[in-house]
């Protein structure tokens, strides 16, 4: 019978598609890996992978033992996972993704949340905009502003919001204020883009009977709405930001919405996790104080 614990370092390898990241996954020496791995080779009689200097291949009958390995390490999960409900402390190390724009006003909060709850888990934060595979990537949890592309993922929704055009009142004085959409192409328009040379915005009537498209090309593009918040602010322009990012600037006027009787459309904030995957006690702890914790930190977005 093959050894357990290198079928779950097999399965560890290949769901990382490297050796290295698996050996830090499992807290073990690379060389230590990479020798199990052999080692069940060895004992199978059969080339599970083929290796290259930069990616790492199933071979047909390696596919085949990989769908067994993944119930070795579903097991090991589940065995874990009955120890912690017998002992009062959630311990471990979580790993989450997240866009820029939640970091501070999101999901900093629901982190210290979480932590005061659950002291003994370290948590480990990769911020980013692109796409995050988390399986590959090693993440547990991820924050997902949008559709998801990924059906192997569970997804919750967070909270649910529209984002807004704003100016600063200074701005507004000295330039006037739009009255429609089309009237936004006179003004200096700042848009959330990466290296994109025009943008488009989408717009609706508050009574959902007409909408209306601009496109432009934008007088600052930035992919972090935290950083160009301050520009709006200095009167540079008009900008779109979500709700979630400084939501006191709107509430203390120092910027104002313009156009509010033409919305965005909504927007849904999830957290995600693998769906393939037994899910441990950390990551369902994460997910309920999460949802517990998100709307009170915004009990008036617009939707």
């Amino acid at each position: 019978m093959p050894d357990l614990n290198c079928l779950l370092i097999f399965a560890t390898v290949v769901e990382s598609n490297s050796f290295s990241e698996a050996a830090r996954r499992l807290n073990m020496p690379l060389s230590t890996v990479s020798r199990r791995v052999a080692d069940l080779e060895n004992e199978l009689g059969v080339q599970l992978l083929e290796r290259s200097t930069r990616k790492l291949r199933l071979t047909d009958v390696g596919t085949e033992v990989f769908k067994q390995a993944q119930m070795s390490v579903d097991l090991n999960d589940s065995v874990r996972d009955i120890v912690d409900q017998h002992q009062s402390l959630v311990t471990g190390i979580l790993r989450i993704s997240s866009p820029p724009s939640i970091s501070d006003s999101v999901l900093a909060p629901i982190i210290g949340a979480f932590q005061e709850q659950h002291p003994r888990v370290r948590v480990q934060v990769f911020i980013t905009d692109r796409f995050v595979d988390l399986m590959a990537e090693g993440i547990d949890v991820g924050f997902i502003v949008g559709p998801l592309h990924d059906p192997n993922l569970v997804s919750r929704v967070l909270l649910s919001y529209r984002h807004q055009v704003v100016a600063s009142p200074q701005y507004l004085r000295e330039f006037g204020e739009p009255q429609t959409p089309e009237d936004l192409l006179g003004h200096r328009l700042l848009a959330f883009s990466f290296w994109n040379p025009e943008n488009a915005w989408h717009f609706v009537s508050r009574n959902s009977k007409e909408k209306r498209s601009i496109t432009f090309r934008p007088y600052l593009s930035m992919n972090d709405y935290s950083g160009m918040i301050p520009r709006i602010l200095a009167g540079v322009g008009i900008g779109e930001v979500p709700p979630v990012v400084h939501p006191n600037l709107l509430r203390e006027g120092k910027l104002v919405e313009v156009l509010p009787e033409w919305k965005w459309p909504v927007f849904d904030l999830k957290i995600v996790h693998m769906g393939s995957r037994y899910v441990n006690r950390a990551i369902r702890a994460f997910i309920e104080v999460a949802a517990q914790c998100a709307p009170t930190l915004f009990p008036e977005l617009p939707a």
